[in-house]
């Protein structure tokens, strides 16, 4: 029997790589079960395919047990011969939600690290059992088909390609794997924290098994969700292709055309721009949406999770707003916008080093001719610029004031439309 799912976590772990082509991949590692049984699986895939396998692990200075957690990871890593490097983060300030902050720090930072290291795609220790969880979160949010259709087994963030090729193995067959192969990990004493919902969710999980509702179970009715939603997605980008624009990061659509959408596929228009614009790792409050719909549908402006909405010249514009990023510096720009070909001077006392912020009205009123760009105001005073002092060196997507200066913008999102279907 143990022969069997050892075949059938190997087999999960070739199937994503065999379709992708991906040659360089990375493993992100915390020392759990789930994590050091991927960086085992994954390991011994790419010695038997040629592939190239570095590991890293994301030391978020929460635990005072979690630098020691990162040495043994590292230390594990060494005597395989697999390249690995630890992270750390401290950007934690006390507030808001620590799980939140430190996903997306994790996220931030594990994708810098695969860019600098030519990684193809990184792998995520997410199981079946994790999906069941998160479906039962999700539900309690009132979610609809979007949240309770579950984790994709591929997508992209942050500029990067993430792979979750476990989320049809169990927790405890991964540990039963690595008991086999004689490898030890750690248990986060966070996981048994009732003040978190996924702790919650896990021990609710054990409540329902006399339902015959189990992990097993929930995962299925994701992955049925799952389809039904990817038609209702499939749906509404036919319904906007051709008819929704992407400028710079703002979108636009004729009035007439807006009012003349679906309900539902209005309402799904505006949630996936706002989050697509904004940025956010969640969709907006179905009320913050509706609340902008009216707004939009009486020529309003109306602002939304940092973006704004407005009609103008019988157009409904969508854009960055302006306010949410006045005073962000450096690239990438607003998390969005990676700018190249800059030297940053950061020389103690000089007060014209070069620096990258918003383009702003000042901005604007040294371009002279941004009208000419046939672009509304709002739409361009969010875009990232290079700036010395108060004077603008350029604005790499409007490849002005001066041009050839090698400076280039790139936008880490996916397009709108790849962005309607993967989120």
């Amino acid at each position: 029997m143990s022969e069997k799912r050892d075949d059938f976590l190997n087999h999960l772990i070739g199937s994503p790589f065999a379709s992708l082509g991906v040659g360089r991949i990375g493993v992100a590692v915390s020392g759990g079960g789930d994590s050091m049984a991927l960086l085992c699986l994954v390991t011994d895939w790419a010695k038997e395919n040629g592939a190239v396998i570095s590991a890293v692990t994301v030391d978020h200075g929460l635990r005072p047990e979690a630098a020691a957690e990162a040495a043994g990871v590292a230390a594990f890593c060494a005597a395989r011969r697999t390249p690995h490097e630890v992270l750390r983060w401290d950007g934690w300030d006390g507030k808001g939600n620590v799980q939140s902050a430190a996903r997306a720090a994790r996220y931030r930072l594990i994708a810098g690290w695969a860019k600098a290291n030519d990684v193809e795609a990184v792998c995520l220790g997410h199981t079946r059992d994790d999906q069941a969880e998160t479906f039962l979160m999700r539900l309690a949010r009132k979610a609809g088909s979007d949240g309770l259709r579950g984790m994709a087994d591929t997508f992209e963030r942050e500029g990067v390609q993430w792979l979750r090729p476990l989320l049809q193995a169990d927790r405890e067959d991964l540990r039963g794997y690595l008991r086999r192969q004689d490898v030890a990990w750690v248990e986060d004493p966070s996981n048994e924290d009732r003040r978190f919902d996924r702790v919650k969710a896990r021990q609710a999980m054990a409540a329902l098994g006399p339902l015959g509702i189990d992990a097993g179970v929930l995962s299925a009715v994701a992955q049925n969700l799952s389809g039904e939603n990817a038609l209702i997605r499939e749906t509404v980008r036919n319904a906007l292709a051709g008819q929704v624009e992407a400028h710079m990061g703002a979108l636009c659509c004729g009035e007439t055309v807006f009012a003349a959408l679906h309900p539902e596929i209005r309402r799904r228009f505006l949630m996936a721009a706002v989050q697509w614009i904004g940025g956010g790792d969640y969709k907006p409050r179905l009320s913050a949406v509706s609340e902008l719909e009216t707004a939009l549908q009486q020529g309003d402006a109306h602002t939304v999770g940092g973006v704004i909405g407005w009609v103008s010249k019988g157009r409904v514009w969508l854009a960055r707003e302006y306010e949410r990023v006045r005073e962000a510096r450096g690239t990438p720009f607003d998390g969005r916008w990676q700018i190249d070909g800059v030297t940053l001077r950061q020389e103690e006392g000089r007060e014209n080093g070069q620096e990258i912020r918003a383009l702003g009205p000042n901005g604007l009123q040294q371009l002279g001719n941004w009208r000419d760009l046939g672009l509304p105001r709002r739409a361009l005073l969010p875009l990232p610029a290079v700036w010395e002092g108060e004077n603008l060196v350029c604005a790499p997507l409007l490849d002005a004031p001066i041009a050839g200066l090698g400076v280039k913008a790139t936008d880490l999102r996916p397009s709108f439309d790849k962005w309607l279907m993967q989120h």
